[in-house]
């Protein structure tokens, strides 16, 4: 009888064995492969543009990426908008900030640029989650601000950046200590694998927690500038995204669910030779040629050609 139990264990534990040997051997089959005909069709679209980029595509469900210059620094113009939500989520979750917290807008206030809250009248009402609505869906730089100070600042949105490991994604702008990098990158910096990163950790409800990474993906799906990236996917397909723009650097960063499976890309440029503020300016011509190429390669069965602009 006690020979019959030790091979019996002897049996259970070479089961044992062999089935993590075969979680191992998956796991390594799993390993990101990088998709060679898509990095060629980025390569021949993105040569003799007149500036610098990088690029980093992920086909999350494929396991399949594309890396040009993807641990390069650029400026994230606005997309630092992102790290600022998480920061607010950080405060929401902590129960120090309320989604329905009525806030009273002040003049002073006022901000150039993009955004609607600088034309609000003095003394009007708001709340938090229509600041986070605008300065998600309008890249509103007065709320935006509010918001960076409502999180805690630059240097705390860092430190919840460093946690999740997006060494490179920082707040620069109203940030003690970062006054010279300030004047390289601008208002905050990443690069377009972190970036992409940080929009797959939201997807998969990693940034906080399910439930708050739940609702930040819910405003992140309402965009008022739609003539880039998502211009060149069907209307009917979901779409999380940010872009952002100044005179020498145009980015975006996208995560769509498509029929084939959740993809994330990230285009980031600088230096730019075409400064413009017109929908042909180079780089957001680029960035619409990419993510045509980007959406027809992992979707076939649904190629889509855009139709042309409104104006």
């Amino acid at each position: 009888m006690g020979n019959r139990l030790i091979l019996s264990q002897i049996f259970t534990m070479k089961k044992s064995f062999l089935l993590i040997a075969f979680c191992c051997l998956y796991t390594i089959g799993q390993a990101q492969k990088e998709d060679k005909k898509l990095k060629a069709l980025i390569e021949t679209a993105i040569s003799g543009f007149q500036g610098d980029i990088g690029i980093y595509i992920q086909h999350l469900k494929k396991n399949k990426y594309v890396a040009v210059n993807a641990d390069t620094i650029f400026p994230t113009a606005s997309i630092v908008k992102v790290p600022i939500l998480v920061g607010v989520f950080q405060k929401i979750a902590q129960n120090e900030l309320k989604l329905s917290q009525e806030y009273i807008y002040d003049a002073k206030r006022a901000y150039g640029g993009s955004g609607l809250m600088q034309f609000y009248k003095d003394s009007a009402k708001t709340d938090l989650s229509t600041m986070i609505s605008l300065m998600l869906t309008y890249s509103d730089n007065v709320t935006s601000i509010w918001l960076q100070e409502l999180a805690g600042g630059g240097a705390t949105i860092n430190a919840l950046m460093d946690k999740l490991n997006l060494p490179n994604t920082k707040v620069n702008s109203r940030t003690p200590g970062r006054e010279a990098i300030w004047k390289v990158y601008g208002w905050g910096q990443t690069t377009p694998r972190e970036m992409s990163k940080l929009f797959t950790l939201i997807r998969q409800g990693k940034v906080i927690s399910p439930q708050y990474s739940d609702k930040m993906y819910r405003y992140l799906k309402n965009q008022y500038y739609n003539e880039r990236s998502l211009s060149q996917f069907p209307p009917t397909v979901n779409t999380i995204s940010k872009t952002g723009s100044v005179n020498a650097a145009r980015g975006e960063v996208v995560l769509v669910n498509a029929p084939s499976g959740d993809f994330v890309f990230c285009i980031l440029t600088k230096n730019n030779k075409d400064q413009s503020w017109t929908y042909d300016n180079e780089a957001e011509t680029l960035t619409r040629k990419l993510a045509h190429i980007i959406w027809n390669h992992f979707e076939p069965k649904h190629a889509f050609t855009s139709y042309p602009r409104i104006e």
